[in-house]
C-alpha cells in the first residue's frame, strides 16, 4: 500500500500551481547549535503555505461531472486559500465554509482567489459539519484538508524534492503535525527511498493529537486544543494519516508557545522571513531535540509550513521569543521602601541588559518589583543570579514560566497609591545602550524619591520609561532644573486622564 503512495507521489501534479520550493541552510543557526540545519521554504508558494499541493491534487482529478458540481471546503486558513486557487486554476466553482472568527485577513485572501465564502460557527467542526450538510445538499464535492490519498500524495511531493535537492540523506526530517497529511505523505517518501532517516513530528503541547494517538495505539479526540498555532489545532489526526503514521513516523515532539516564538525569530534571523506559527513548529522541535540528545555536526532539514500570520500577532510573538529561547528571564523581588533601597537594588543589576522594570508604590514597608533580565540562555544562569539576589537580602519569585503573570500581570503592575502624596508625572525617552538605564536610575533617585516605574525594551534606538516622582511643591522649579540637566526628552503627564483615572 505504502508503495502505490510512492507512485502516487510521483505522479502528482501540483507544479500546476506550486513551485518546487527552495531548500536552504540556516546558516546562524546551524552555528549555534553545532548542526547543520536545512530549511525547506514552503512559505514561498503563491498562497504561502504548501496546502495548495494537495488540494489542487485532489481536485485535479475530478470527473467531469464533478467538476461542474463544483467543490466546498471548510477551513480558516490556509487549506481555504488552497482550495481557491487550484479552483481558479482548474475553472471550477468552490465554496469555503469558514468559522466566523476568521480574521479578515484571511477570509480577504480567499476571497481574493474567486471562492465563494459562506461564514458558520464559531469553530473548525461547526464549519466542517457545515460544509458537509452543503456537500450533501448541492452534490458539491467536499476537498477534505488531510485525510485524503490524494491529499496525502500531494503534500508528499515536499519530500520528493528534498531527495533530489540533498542527494545524501539527512539524519532525520522534522515535520509540524496539524490533521497529519504532511507528516504522512512526506513520511512514506522518505521512508522509500531513505529508510533509516528519522521522520520526527512536531505538535503544540497545547494540541498533540498524533503525540497522544501513538502512545495510545488508536486515534483520540482531544477535549480542547490551543489556538497559537491555530494551522495545527486539530483535535483528531485522521484515520488514513494515523494508519501512515503508525508505519513511518519514528518519534513526535512537543513544543510549547515560547519555543514556537523563538523558533519564528531563528527563522527571521536567518531568512528574514516571519512564519506562522504552524510554520515554525519543525524548527522549534528540532532545537528541542539536539537539546535533548547533545547531538553535533548532524545534518537535519525543518520544514516551514506557512507564513500566513497575522501583522496584530507580531508583537506577541516578540515579547515571547527571549522567553522561549531562554534569553530572558521574569522576576518579582520585595525590596524595602526606605530611601536608596530602589537604586541599590539597581546596582545589583549592574552589567545585566533590563528588558522590563515595573513597580508602583504600594506601602511605607514593602515594594514589589516586576522585573526582567536578558541572560546567556539556559536554567543555571538563572539560577546564579536568584542565588546572588537572595544573598543579598531580597525575596525573588520566579515568573519565567509563569503564564499568567507573561500575558497578564506584566501589564497591570501598577494601580492607585492613596498614600502617595506630591507625585508628578513624567515620560522619558532617552538613548538605548547597555547600562542605559541603570544610569537613569541612579540619577532620578539622588534627590527625590520614585513612586511609579515603568520601562519595557522594544529593541528600538531610545528608552522609554514612564515615572512617578514625590515633589513637594516647594521643590518644584528644583526638581526642574534637574530634568533639564539630565539632557532626556521629557514631557509631564500629571494632568493626563490615563494617569488620573488609573494610576495617581
Amino acid at each position: 500500500m505504502l508503495t502505490e503512495y510512492v507512485e502516487k507521489i510521483s505522479r502528482s501534479r501540483v507544479y500546476d500551481v506550486a513551485i518546487t520550493s527552495p531548500l536552504e541552510e540556516m546558516p546562524k543557526l546551524s552555528r549555534r547549535l553545532s548542526n547543520t540545519i536545512w530549511l525547506k521554504r514552503e512559505d514561498l508558494q503563491p498562497v504561502f503555505s504548501f496546502k495548495l499541493r494537495g488540494a489542487y491534487n485532489r481536485m485535479s482529478i475530478l470527473s467531469d461531472v464533478e467538476r461542474q458540481q463544483g467543490v466546498v471546503a471548510a477551513s480558516a486558513g490556509n487549506h481555504a486559500q488552497g482550495v481557491a486557487l487550484a479552483a481558479r486554476k482548474l475553472g471550477l466553482s468552490a465554496l469555503i465554509v469558514m468559522p466566523t472568527t476568521t480574521p479578515p485577513i484571511k477570509v480577504e485572501a480567499v476571497r481574493h482567489f474567486g471562492a465563494a465564502i459562506e461564514l458558520f460557527g464559531d469553530s473548525y467542526d461547526e464549519a466542517c459539519s457545515h460544509a458537509l450538510a452543503i456537500a450533501d445538499k448541492q452534490g458539491r464535492v467536499f476537498i477534505h484538508p488531510y485525510d485524503d490519498p490524494e491529499i496525502i500524495a500531494g503534500q508528499g511531493t515536499i519530500a520528493m524534492e528534498m531527495v533530489n535537492q540533498h542527494p545524501e540523506p539527512f539524519d532525520a526530517v522534522f515535520i509540524p503535525v496539524g490533521g497529519g497529511g504532511l507528516i504522512a505523505g512526506m513520511a512514506i517518501y522518505i521512508k522509500a527511498f531513505w529508510p533509516d532517516v528519522k521522520v520526527i513530528g512536531v505538535e503544540p503541547a497545547d494540541a498533540a493529537s498524533l503525540h497522544d494517538a501513538l502512545l495510545a495505539d488508536e486515534r483520540i479526540t482531544l477535549d480542547q486544543v490551543g489556538l497559537f498555532a491555530d494551522g495545527t489545532a486539530v483535535r483528531q489526526v485522521g484515520k488514513e494519516n494515523f494508519r501512515i503514521a503508525r508505519e513511518t513516523v519514528d518519534e513526535v515532539i512537543l513544543v510549547d508557545s515560547d519555543e514556537i516564538c523563538a523558533a519564528i525569530m531563528d527563522i527571521f534571523d536567518d531568512t528574514r522571513a516571519i512564519a506562522e506559527p504552524s510554520g515554525a513548529l519543525a524548527t522549534a522541535g528540532v532545537k528541542k531535540y539536539i537539546e535533548r540528545e547533545g547531538t553535533q555536526g548532524k545534518q537535519f532539514a525543518v520544514i516551514n509550513s506557512g507564513a500566513n500570520v497575522n501583522f496584530d500577532r507580531l508583537r506577541h510573538i516578540a515579547e515571547r521569543a527571549d522567553i522561549g529561547e531562554k534569553r530572558e528571564v521574569l522576576f518579582a523581588a520585595t525590596i524595602a521602601e526606605t530611601s536608596g533601597s530602589f537604586r541599590a537594588f539597581c546596582q545589583i543589576l549592574a552589567g545585566r541588559s533590563v528588558t522590563e522594570f515595573n513597580y508602583r508604590y504600594a506601602d511605607d514597608n514593602e515594594a514589589q518589583v516586576f522585573v526582567g533580565l536578558q541572560t546567556d540562555g539556559g536554567e543555571a544562569e538563572r539560577d546564579v543570579l536568584f542565588s546572588s539576589l537572595k544573598h543579598a537580602g531580597y525575596t525573588i519569585v520566579d515568573f519565567t514560566d509563569n503564564e499568567m503573570a507573561k500575558l497578564h500581570v506584566r501589564y497591570m503592575v501598577g494601580g492607585h497609591a492613596s498614600k502617595v502624596e506630591d507625585e508628578r508625572l513624567y515620560r522619558f525617552e532617552f538613548p538605548e545602550r547597555p547600562g542605559a538605564l541603570l544610569r537613569f536610575l541612579t540619577r532620578m533617585g539622588q534627590g527625590w524619591n520614585i513612586s511609579l516605574f515603568h520601562y519595557r525594551n522594544h529593541g528600538a534606538a531610545y528608552g522609554r520609561v514612564l515615572a512617578g516622582v514625590q515633589v513637594p511643591e516647594l521643590e518644584r522649579d528644583a526638581f526642574q532644573s534637574f530634568i533639564k540637566e539630565l539632557g532626556y526628552q521629557c514631557w509631564e503627564e500629571t494632568d493626563n486622564p490615563a494617569y488620573q483615572l488609573f494610576l495617581a
